[in-house]
């Protein structure tokens, strides 16, 4: 099936590098007008190039409530309208636990995923009343529904984006607009390399090594890529998705099902220990075998 946002015009934020990027690509080949909000201008002028008349770059600061008008007035300015809204833009953040967290970190990682994210349903809600309907989405994470999987600042912000898109989803459905949110497991992007200190330049050269070394931490045996992200994305901005509203979407590849394997396994040694149960006979059992 091809052509499934044909017609219909998206905003990405964070759409220069990562799961935006590949969400930029998959859009446009499915037919979508898109504009492509980040602060990356070099690689916002390449997809301008890559996809001449279709990607329009805007330069847009999440932290800036200013900027994000300014990129969703930019949709209506230059493809006369607004039907998706990809919330996306976003950063590891702060790495304190609870007893060291700052105000400035604190402010920091809630402005740039919690009060964007509402900034641009802000502005991109009237537009779409005015298109008669349209798809808002946001990029949460399993760090907002378990324990574990991101700091506690971010995950907290993710938690919000959750029960965010539940309030504004219950608000915005009788004027057809739909609000759903994508919850990524380990996904093999920069924002590993970044949150350890390392430049984005370098950080992209690590995302085939991220990808390989993650393949065997979920069920499904391969690294998460930003396609696979993309396409929970389109699903959700095309007409397919039309009865699906207020919804967190987990695409983790089984991550969040808990441990399996030989990562079970271990969960059970003490038990296994004090049984006096051999580890081959434990295997046997995890895995279905008498």
């Amino acid at each position: 099936m091809t052509g499934r946002l044909e017609g219909k015009v998206a905003m990405i934020t964070g759409a220069a590098s990562g799961i935006g990027r590949a969400t930029v690509d998959l859009f446009v080949a499915e037919g979508a007008r898109v504009i492509a909000a980040d602060i990356q201008d070099d690689k916002g002028a390449r997809m301008e190039e890559d996809h001449k008349g279709m990607v329009h770059y805007v330069r847009c600061d999440v932290m800036q409530e200013k900027d994000i008008e300014t990129a969703v007035t930019a949709a209506r300015k230059h493809f006369g309208q607004l039907n998706v809204l990809f919330n996306n833009a976003g950063t590891g953040g702060a790495n304190d636990p609870a007893d060291g967290v700052t105000a400035e970190g604190f402010d920091s990682v809630m402005h740039l995923h919690v009060r964007a994210a509402l900034f641009g349903m802000k502005y991109a809600v009237p537009l779409m009343r005015a298109a008669g309907g349209g798809s808002i989405i946001s990029t949460a994470s399993v760090a907002g529904i378990r324990t574990g999987y991101g700091p506690v600042l971010y995950s907290i912000a993710k938690a919000a984006i959750v029960h965010m898109t539940h309030a504004t989803a219950a608000q915005l459905g009788p004027e057809n607009i739909r609000v759903n949110c994508i919850c990524p497991g380990l996904i093999a992007t920069n924002i590993f390399a970044q949150a350890f200190g390392l430049p984005s330049q370098v950080a992209e050269t690590r995302i085939e090594a991220i990808a390989e070394s993650t393949k065997q931490s979920q069920p499904i045996p391969r690294g998460g890529r930003g396609r696979d992200i993309a396409e929970a994305a389109l699903y959700l901005a095309s007409d397919g998705s039309s009865f699906v509203n207020g919804h967190a979407l987990v695409v983790d590849g089984g991550l969040t099902l808990g441990a399996t394997g030989m990562a079970q396994m271990a969960v059970f040694a003490p038990i296994v220990q004090a049984l006096g149960v051999d580890a081959e006979t434990l295997a046997n059992l995890l895995q279905g075998r008498p």
